[in-house]
């Protein structure tokens, strides 16, 4: 469900509320329309986002977490904590050799 280099990050910023395709491109340099869409809709499918299209010109499509995608976010939290943790270590490693 969270395979791939991009679904946990995506599940880290819709834990903030709805975002918009653009908006989630532009705050993950790299990531490619293509593989976005790819990505939002597979989280569909897992039913850990919920896409809502509002009808109007140019279509307006916003993504966020269901309640299954909060849990797994939360879930995953303590994971998150300790690569935090992990970074610092190395950081200060780093910078004592």
């Amino acid at each position: 469900m969270i395979d791939g280099k991009w679904k946990t990050t995506l599940l880290w910023l819709l834990e903030s509320g709805p975002r918009r395709p653009g908006e989630l491109r532009r705050r993950l340099p790299g990531l490619t329309e293509k593989v976005l869409t790819q990505a939002l809709r597979e989280m569909e499918s897992d039913g850990l986002v919920h896409r809502e299209a509002h009808d109007v010109r140019p279509l307006k499509t916003e993504y966020s977490l269901t309640e299954f995608g909060r849990e797994l976010s939360e879930a995953l939290a303590p994971v998150s904590d300790w690569g935090h943790r992990r970074l610092e270590r190395l950081a200060e490693a780093e910078s004592a050799s």
